[in-house]
């Protein structure tokens, strides 16, 4: 089978134009962003997004592994495969970040017949979205130190400063950093840190935000640290939000591409689900519902991460619960938690141990992991279609434990799930399958039914993700932490919403309890109060929200040839 890059490469592109009117979507509502992608005008979302809505279709996974489970191709293949069999659908993802696409992963776009086109600009700079956020985030970090530089009047504490700077690619040697140096004409010295781009609150303000109107309002309401009396201080009182909304007025503006069988797909905003939401935007999802019947929609890693915090998060935000669950498994992920490979998550095992047969192992992984999974989202009242997406190398014995497994823990529906290799064609079982799911949702009252009301306090929102979702035995919550909580609470945001930041490749904060592990605590390190997104970010464990580069980075093996064709990117 040929390459990801030489399968984009081969493909027809047709006219932006031409994808949009599939949606009913005029030339005239268009921003051309060059060839094969566009913008929604604002005027065009202002009216599109109050029409009656479609069903709209999370897809999920089991955690994670080095060898990737294919979510995203699940995600478009389901798409094509939903318009294959007569339906007019259309997917929302998220943006590719510099970070992973540089360094272990190599891209987002989708695999073989399931890709996102144009791939190439989608999993570089694409439209600039991820650069605006960038400059917007880093706009309010400049202003603050100049604020203090010129007098500060809002007597800001600069040893309670809050507000990290950013960039859009993974450094480890920027998690930790002194600002300020070089005497008094560079500013106060203090301590600061980067985060990637995809863990700013301002990436989950612009995926979270309704309008141009609510954009402005949050931005205003980010609080970056304190005054020297101890109350909290904002991006307003600073007069940094309005040139910040300024820089995003056009990265608002949902992204407009195409499947590799010319189905219309949206692509819009970028945050990790392991150190953010995980989610794409809101309004690109409200766009897309009104335009399609059924609209597919993806949480980044495994339900314990972006599914939970679309509930939980985006859902309180959207007002729009999903009507299906898509399980996205695979027989080797399941070999994983089945302890064929050994019991460290992020060992890569060799071809021949992924393709040697191992029922046993299928069995152990799928009654453990994929059980708790199901069962997890089932809680929400939302139906759940398993998909199995299949290798060439799994056997008719792992594939049929893997179904009798999935179908034990209570999915209304398994799918042997082919879009990798034969495009829409090898998905129109799922398809199928999600069709009469959703329309049995709808017909029983959307009875969606999340795990607490707005006004639970956080430690408590904490506590039953982690018992009831992870399985954990309860919270143990550092002193540190417990400090940041307390101030939360007497800023006034003791109820938000609260985003776990943990490990992606186990339910626990630590990678290498795989399966579905039971008898251990959370441990809570840090409390970060997102005003503006609307939530608290719990860090748990050992995770960081600046990622470093592996021992063998994916760009040392990127290049460009004498007439700018990227060679050796992406497969």
């Amino acid at each position: 089978m040929q390459s990801d890059l030489e399968i984009a490469r081969d493909a027809e592109i047709e006219d932006i134009g031409t994808i949009a009117w599939k949606l009913g979507i005029g030339v005239d509502e268009l921003v051309p962003m060059g060839f094969g992608k566009a913008k929604i005008s604002w005027a065009s979302l202002k009216e599109r997004c109050s029409k009656p809505q479609g069903s709209l279709v999370l897809v999920t996974s089991v955690n994670p592994t080095p060898f990737g489970e294919g979510k995203t191709v699940t995600t478009i293949g389901l798409t094509q495969a939903l318009n294959h069999i007569g339906k007019k659908a259309t997917c929302v993802i998220r943006e590719p970040s510099m970070g992973p696409v540089f360094g272990i992963k190599g891209g987002a776009a989708g695999g073989g017949k399931s890709q996102v086109l144009p791939m190439e600009d989608i999993n570089l700079h694409f439209t600039g979205d991820l650069h605006a956020v960038t400059s917007a985030h880093n706009l309010l970090s400049s202003m603050i130190d100049n604020h203090m530089k010129h007098g500060n009047q809002q007597q800001i504490n600069p040893t309670r400063i809050i507000w990290p700077r950013v960039v859009d690619l993974n450094d480890r040697a920027l998690r930790n950093i002194t600002v300020g140096l070089g005497g008094p004409a560079n500013g106060i010295v203090r301590e600061d840190r980067f985060d990637i781009t995809a863990a700013s609150e301002v990436m989950a303000i612009l995926v979270l935000a309704s309008d141009y109107k609510n954009l402005r309002y949050r931005l205003g309401n980010i609080v970056i640290g304190e005054r020297m009396d101890g109350t909290p201080i904002k991006a307003d009182d600073i007069g940094a939000a309005g040139a910040m909304a300024l820089l995003l007025r056009d990265a608002f503006l949902p992204n407009l591409v195409q499947t590799l069988e010319g189905n219309p797909a949206f692509i819009h905003g970028g945050p990790f689900a392991n150190i953010a939401h995980g989610n794409s935007s809101i309004i690109a999802d409200k766009l897309a519902l009104s335009t399609a019947d059924y609209v597919i929609t993806e949480a980044g890693f495994g339900s314990d991460m972006g599914a939970e915090k679309f509930m939980h998060i985006k859902v309180v935000n959207s007002n729009k619960s999903p009507d299906c669950v898509v399980m996205n498994v695979t027989v080797r992920s399941m070999k994983l938690h089945g302890g064929a490979f050994g019991t460290k998550a992020a060992r890569r095992p060799s071809k021949e141990e992924i393709e040697t047969e191992n029922v046993d192992a299928v069995s152990i992984g799928a009654k453990s992991n994929l059980d708790r999974h199901i069962r997890n989202m089932k809680m929400f009242g939302v139906p759940v279609v398993v998909s199995i997406n299949r290798f060439a190398s799994d056997t008719n014995k792992e594939l049929e434990i893997l179904e009798n497994c999935a179908r034990e823990s209570g999915a209304d529906d398994v799918c042997l799930t082919e879009v990798h290799s034969k495009g829409g064609e090898g998905g129109s079982s799922l398809a199928k399958a999600v069709v009469v799911a959703c329309q049995d949702h709808i017909a029983n009252g959307r009875n969606f039914t999340p795990l607490f009301n707005n006004d639970t306090p956080i430690e408590e929102k904490a506590l039953r993700i982690a018992t009831r979702l992870y399985g954990a035995d309860g919270i143990n919550i550092t002193a540190k932490a417990d400090r940041q909580l307390s101030q939360i609470k007497s800023w006034g945001y003791g109820n938000l919403p609260v985003c776990m930041a943990k490990t992606q490749y186990s339910f626990s904060h630590d990678p290498n309890m795989l399966g579905a592990p039971t008898g251990f605590e959370i441990p809570i390190r840090e409390f970060r109060l997102n005003s503006g997104a609307g939530f608290v970010v719990a860090v748990l464990g050992e995770i960081m929200t600046m990622p470093g580069l592996p021992q063998t980075a994916a760009a040392a093996e990127m290049d460009m040839d004498e007439d700018g064709n990227l060679v050796g990117v992406f497969g």
